[in-house]
């Protein structure tokens, strides 16, 4: 073993940066974090601690670390957390919401876009294009996944009878995150799991974890669990006493709850919220919730944002008065409002314990049992959409749209190509298809 004098030494942090120099970072990131969750976590990787040195390698893992620990959308999550370790409570805010903002503008006017124009024959092309490459896109995050998460048999199992009981039998998807997690806590508890996960790469295992001994009293958790109450009770209320019940209600209970079980990412909570969105309330059409995914892969931002888009719809087909607009604006506002805003609590008040929890290895047991469900979950959206893209009426196969899911596929798997690219090409491919060789 070297000498540890004979190591080169690490570089020396930068002064923390005034609070306008990150307000203007975290909006730059807003704008430009395509790429989904990995490729948003990279651009923090490489801008926070390898060029700026804003915080350093360690505490950069441990915050990430423990947001895989967390419902609702991760990279979100880090953000947050990273914003608050360098300005607190403020800084955290700012950056959560400034991650969010530019792609929530972004869809909220593809939105109006797909649900006043959808039978224009330039949009019907591009969203002919575009659902087969959202079925490719699915069916990588079913293999990257699973690929992470089922090393044993009791994985692959846990994933299978995720997949029956919500494909099959019909049991709703916070159901399967409880049991799922309960399973992996206790087999967590004995000397080995089978379902623990070793975080985001090998480096997370060469880092020690500190254990922070002043780390705040729990009255200081209620306290915000307090003002988070007030936080979605006033707004909400504000929205009923105005707009009406129907369907902000709804709206309110379904995306809060959803909140709360986004385990696994937006594609694991999909299946539970299109499910609802579809069949329940009757929001949007399957067609309809696959075009506002495509769209939501087009925007910076996390994936999770698709649920804006179903807000919207649910908005605009229960309009007030003579206003369908004005309604989907408010529908979709909510939505995002009651969506994220959890995952703000969540970062808040953990952030003093992540460095002691980060070794737990029951949390750790129970995450990765959820992650394996995740994947049955998640292969339940890709069966719910395919069937609509592939057979679009009874007896007919669209081998077009198949074709170019499996191109799309093959694109990711073999070449890595980026996730907006495909996308580009996929509307390509349904403007030249539906309006050139394919006839209007």
């Amino acid at each position: 073993m070297p000498d540890s004098s004979s190591l080169p030494a690490a570089p020396a942090a930068s002064p923390r940066p005034s609070f306008g120099e990150a307000f203007r970072f975290w909006l730059k990131l807003g704008c430009i974090s395509f790429g989904g969750p990995a490729g948003q976590i990279a651009i923090m990787q490489t801008e926070l601690v390898d060029h700026r040195r804003w915080i350093d390698q360690r505490s950069f893992l441990h915050g990430l670390n423990f947001c895989t620990l967390l419902p609702g959308p991760e990279a979100t999550q880090l953000a947050t957390y990273i914003g608050w370790r360098l300005h607190g409570t403020l800084g955290g805010i700012t950056a959560g919401v400034l991650f969010v903002l530019p792609g929530a503008l972004v869809l909220l006017a593809l939105s109006w876009l797909a649900a006043a124009h959808q039978k224009a024959p330039m949009v019907e092309a591009v969203f002919y294009g575009l659902k087969p490459v959202v079925i490719a896109i699915i069916a990588h995050a079913v293999w990257r996944i699973g690929r992470r998460a089922l090393k044993t048999w009791y994985a692959v199992a846990l994933a299978v009878a995720a997949f029956i009981a919500i494909h099959i039998i019909g049991i709703d998807f916070p159901w399967i995150v409880l049991a799922a997690g309960l399973i992996g806590w206790l087999a967590g508890r004995g000397a080995t799991s089978p379902f623990a996960v070793g975080g985001h790469g090998a480096a997370d295992d060469d880092i020690p974890v500190p254990i922070d001994d002043s780390r705040p009293g729990m009255g200081r958790v209620i306290a915000l669990i307090a003002v988070f109450a007030v936080l979605w009770l006033v707004p909400v209320g504000l929205v009923i006493a105005t707009m009406g019940r129907a369907p902000f209600v709804d709206i309110a209970a379904l995306f809060t709850k959803a909140a709360f079980v986004t385990f696994g990412g937006a594609y694991a909570v999909l299946p539970y919220v299109a499910d609802a969105a579809v069949n329940d309330y009757g929001w949007l059409s399957p067609d309809e919730m696959l075009n506002g995914l495509a769209l939501a892969e087009t925007t910076p931002g996390p994936l999770i944002l698709v649920l804006q888009y179903v807000g919207f719809f649910a908005g605009w087909h229960n309009p007030v008065g003579n206003s369908a607009a004005a309604a989907a604006v408010v529908g979709a506002a909510l939505t995002t409002y009651v969506t994220f805003l959890p995952s703000y609590l969540f970062i808040l008040a953990a952030a003093p314990y992540i460095a002691g929890l980060h070794e737990n290895k029951a949390a750790s047991s129970a995450l990765g049992a959820i992650t394996a469900a995740v994947v049955g979950v998640i292969m339940n959206l890709a069966v719910f959409l395919a069937t609509a893209v592939f057979l679009p009426s009874a007896g007919r196969v669209d081998w077009f749209a198949m074709a170019v899911a499996i191109v799309a596929f093959v694109a990711m798997m073999r070449w890595q190509i980026a996730i907006h690219w495909l996308v580009v090409a996929g509307a390509a491919i349904g403007l030249v298809y539906r309006l050139g060789l394919g006839g209007a």
